[in-house]
């Protein structure tokens, strides 16, 4: 597990998120020329309240790699 600290919305927060995401993530937001922080706040602020934020980042980084594999 790798955990992620990052500010939302002006609150320092912390994200658990597998090694494997993580380095997908990271390859994204270089590829993308954006912070890995610019992407979770995105994901962040779109969101249900009462979804996970670090299951929404799983799920839109699987998105990504499907998107990249067609």
């Amino acid at each position: 597990m790798h955990k992620i600290s990052v500010s939302l919305s002006g609150h320092q927060t912390s994200i658990s998120i597998e090694k494997e995401f993580f380095d997908v993530l990271k390859q994204i937001a270089k590829q993308r020329n954006i912070s890995v922080a610019s992407i979770i706040n995105d994901i962040d602020e779109k969101r249900s309240a009462d979804s996970n934020l670090s299951s929404e980042l799983r799920i839109w980084i699987l998105k990504q790699i499907l998107k990249t594999s067609k």
